[in-house]
């Protein structure tokens, strides 16, 4: 099992950066794919970024690609999200969620049906 713990949400410009990070806690962090998903105001929860449990491969959703960048470091059990030219339609709480057993290339293609949720951090990106 692990924990999942957002940070690093707040309010910025349009067109500023926010880095989130994703502290997990227990044991075998490296062995789960790991993912971002987001919810914005009034709309359904929609993937952004995951990542592969090596860190070796990366997807991304179309509405951030070339934006937004995943990491993970597996020895401090943390996973981060860039977020660079942010616009207002990225406003929304951002979630943190693992997989034990799917590929991450996988969970990028699905409706996040993940094993493990952090609570979220929210983000706000004013026009």
């Amino acid at each position: 099992q692990v924990q999942l713990v957002e940070s690093g949400g707040g309010l910025a410009q349009a067109g500023g950066s926010l880095r989130l990070s994703c502290a997990g806690s227990g044991r075998n962090f490296s062995s789960y794919a790991m993912a971002w998903f987001r919810q914005a105001p009034g709309k359904e929860r929609e993937f952004v970024a995951a990542i592969s449990r090596s860190g070796g491969s990366t997807y991304y959703a179309d509405s951030v690609k070339g934006r937004f960048t995943i990491s993970r470091d597996n020895a401090k059990n943390t996973v981060l999200l860039q977020m660079n030219s942010l616009k207002a339609e990225d406003t929304g709480v951002y979630y943190c969620a693992a997989h034990g057993t799917l590929a991450a290339y996988v969970v990028a293609s699905t409706s996040g049906d993940m094993d493990y949720w952090g609570k979220g951090t929210l983000v706000t990106v004013s026009s």
